[in-house]
């Protein structure tokens, strides 16, 4: 069977051939008897190729399910291993139409999303230098050019406008063209249709010096369009990276050491179970597995989200993608490849986001409907009028002037438009909107769940006791300090700097993995760390706060206390949310009595404490199978899949990159108030949106029936059009009407009383 090819955005594709050994590396186990594969598909980028694709290949002996992610593009395939080859798959999805290849979380597609980017604005601003020019041109004509001077005025914008045409009118000629050509039509034929019969009409319109010409209608009308899905690729750009910065946290490869003790470098891809693999100082580790030799300090923040290192040892379970930071480490690898901790990230963030795929804009929902709509209208007004005997010339530009007074702009900005307006007055309050369906989600929000480190709190540890510690012990054990990247290490140097003292040379530091630090001074031995690595009996009780002690010769030891202090405004942005009638968690991979402490502090009554990855996306989804609509504000890697699993998710721009990527909306600065300012504004943003529909609708009811009856020339037709759209956006406005933004920069007293209050909750 031969395959259809296709030409996406100009580029043309050929089918994926899934040939030999290389097969088995984009096929994943799904249980028993189960395989999973996934499809990069980028032309699955509508509802209709969900409803299409996820119906079309279970019905293949051997698929048990398809999932597709309209976000990224991809489809997720599991079947029964012996029944069907993946081959089989890529083939069906060809003859549907849909080009497709094994998905690579390795391929980020930046360099794709920059040309497609790129290709989108510069149509754009073409579309946008013609529509100025042309509709110059046409206020001219409209205020009265007559003869030779209109004829003249036409000329000038059939120049500007066909070439435009033809430039910017390419995605959308593109894609209605692949449409047709496999007997489908999308939304792009009617849009595609009216373009090309209002600049084909207006050229014949110019060569015959008629009073009338609509280039300004087709150009007018691209640019809108064109402004819409430039937003829509930026959107799933931004969403496709989070999977890929993932995977570039693991090791390319390793050093295996061998039964005879000798060493060889392989590559990632090569590790097994069963090998014992080397990793140095400052490496990632390539496997899961156990330390087998070696003392280390290890950043664990992909497990629990914690800044804080934590000792390894031998007998220590450690994961691919955790750093090494202090000491070379030998590991016997446990599992490799897909099977890693952090492949099972990978996983469940691919899930969380084919989950929250199914999530449908209402503009989406519409644009099924508006195809077969608009055609049979355009249909029924060219055959009505050709019946009634008006002639071919009349007839069609009635049908044209339907296709034109039809256009989606009004009912594709209704959203848009909104945003653009909300997301300028959040981002005065600091709160900037990386989805477009991230505000609508906003609104309907009845749940809260909060990460504590970094998000609650700022996730910097600074020094609380003892505060009237002498000058030269705070400058000794700063001096030994400052040769550690440890976070409480740092703390102390800080502390330092902000009394204005210098730290006093020490010599001879050593740093002792999971123990601390030592060095000489005037002789004197001194160490930092912990409290047995300066001889002291481990504390009985656990108050929540981070401890390091300091001994100097044979003096008794200093115990420096350190916490994490609140965001400003953390508890009254809880508070707020509460006011507005949503419930506040709290879910940390922290230990509990720090949990408590902060839940106690900002008044949040249900605190979950020690919640791994898993755990934080189950508690998610819980929440999610029972009704709640759920806001996921977190900051670390290992909240990425539990931020993708909310019904929509925040991040500080604190974050890391993971974090702040899977989020859908990121707030800058260090007060959380953001949080309570974002669900304020998009509740009214969504009231608005809402009105704006309804005036799209309501003008689409009153002005078809007026261009099918012939009432409306395509010139008055692109005006209406344009007006619909000026009314939506008007009414868009008043989103930044109203109370000013709450700001978010952090506040001297807000902050001194948020601290206050964390250590009221000691």
């Amino acid at each position: 069977m031969t395959l259809p090819c296709c030409t996406i955005d100009g580029e043309y594709f050929q089918p994926f051939k899934l040939e030999g050994e290389d097969a088995d590396r984009w096929i994943s186990s799904a249980g028993p008897g189960l395989k999973r594969i996934e499809f990069l598909v980028p032309q699955a980028n509508r509802p209709e190729a969900m409803a299409q694709i996820e119906t079309d290949l279970p019905a293949l002996d051997g698929v048990d399910s398809a999932r597709v992610n309209l976000t990224g593009r991809r489809v997720a395939v599991i079947y029964r291993e012996g029944e069907i080859e993946p081959q089989a798959l890529i083939d069906r999805l060809g003859v549907l139409g849909y080009m497709a290849r094994p998905f690579d979380p390795r391929e980020t597609g930046l360099t794709k999303d920059d040309r497609e980017g790129g290709r989108l604005l510069r149509a754009l601003a073409v579309a946008g230098f013609a529509a100025s020019n042309v509709m110059l041109l046409s206020v001219s004509v409209w205020s009265g050019a007559e003869d030779a001077t209109r004829d003249l005025f036409h000329w000038l914008s059939a120049m500007i406008a066909l070439p435009a045409v033809a430039y910017a009118g390419r995605p959308f000629f593109y894609s209605a063209v692949n449409a047709l050509r496999l007997g489908r039509v999308n939304m792009d034929v009617p849009i595609s249709l009216g373009v090309l019969l209002a600049s084909l009409m207006s050229l014949f319109q110019t060569i015959n010096g008629e009073e009338h010409a609509y280039f300004d209608a087709s150009v007018t009308l691209l640019f809108f369009l064109l402004a819409g899905r430039y937003l829509d690729h930026l959107m799933r750009a931004r969403a496709r990276s989070a999977i890929a910065q993932l995977v570039s946290l693991s090791s390319e490869g390793a050093t295996v050491i061998a039964a005879d003790g000798s060493r060889r470098y392989v590559p990632a891809r090569e590790i097994k179970a069963g090998m014992t693999v080397a990793v140095a100082a400052g490496d990632r580790l390539p496997a899961d597995g156990l330390v087998s030799e070696g003392i280390s300090d290890m950043d664990r923040s992909l497990l629990t989200g914690e800044s804080a290192p934590e000792a390894v040892r031998p007998g220590s379970a450690v994961h691919a993608g955790e750093l090494n930071l202090t000491a070379p480490i030998t590991v016997e690898v446990m599992a490799a490849g897909n099977d890693t901790f952090l492949s099972e990230l990978v996983r469940l963030m691919s899930a969380a986001e084919q989950g929250q795929s199914r999530y449908i804009q209402i503009a989406d929902r519409l644009a099924r409907f508006y195809s077969p709509a608009v055609h049979t209208l355009a249909a029924a007004t060219l055959t009505g009028w050709l019946v009634l005997g008006m002639g071919w010339h009349a007839s069609i530009m009635a049908a044209v002037a339907v296709l034109i007074i039809t256009c989606p702009c009004a009912l594709g900005l209704a959203v848009p438009a909104v945003q653009v307006v909300a997301s300028g007055r959040l981002f005065r309050s600091g709160v900037m909107i990386k989805d477009g369906a991230a505000l609508e989600k906003l609104s309907g929000v009845d749940t809260v769940i909060f990460d504590k480190t970094g998000t609650l709190t700022k996730g910097e540890p600074q020094l609380v006791s003892p505060l009237m510690v002498s000058t030269e012990t705070l400058t000794l054990a700063a001096g030994l300090a400052r040769a550690s990247k440890h976070p409480l290490s740092q703390a102390l140097v800080r502390e330092a700097a902000k009394r204005g003292l210098t730290p006093l040379t020490v010599t001879d530091i050593a740093e002792h993995p999971g123990l601390g630090l030592s060095g000489l001074y005037q002789g004197e031995k001194l160490r930092l760390g912990s409290r047995a690595w300066c001889g002291l009996e481990e504390s009985p009780e656990d108050k929540g706060l981070l401890e390091f002690a300091f001994r100097r010769g044979a003096n008794t030891p200093a115990v420096f206390q350190f916490e994490d202090a609140l965001r400003p405004e953390a508890a009254e942005t809880v508070a707020r949310l509460k006011q507005m009638g949503l419930a506040v968690h709290l879910l940390s991979g922290d230990r509990e009595a720090a949990v408590s402490r902060v839940a106690a502090a900002v008044a949040i009554d249900t605190a979950v404490s020690r919640a791994s990855p898993q755990a934080k996306l189950a508690y998610v989804d819980a929440l999610s199978k029972a009704g709640k609509k759920v806001l996921m504000v977190g900051d670390g890697i290992n909240d990425a899949p539990a931020l993708a699993a909310g019904y929509t998710s925040m991040a500080p721009s604190s974050a890391s990159d993971i974090g702040r990527t899977a989020a859908e909306t990121v707030w800058m600065g260090e007060s959380a108030a953001a949080v309570a300012e974002a669900v304020k504004v998009a509740r009214r943003t969504q009231r608005i949106a809402k009105e704006n529909f309804a005036l799209a609708v309501g003008y689409n009811v009153l002005a078809v029936p007026l261009a099918m009856a012939g009432l409306v020339s395509p010139l008055v037709a692109a005006i209406a059009m344009s007006t619909s759209s000026i009314i939506v956006i008007a009414n868009a406005l008043r989103v930044g009407l109203g109370e000013a933004p709450r700001a978010t920069a952090p506040g001297a007293k807000s902050g001194e009383a948020d601290t206050a209050r964390l250590r009221r909750a000691a």
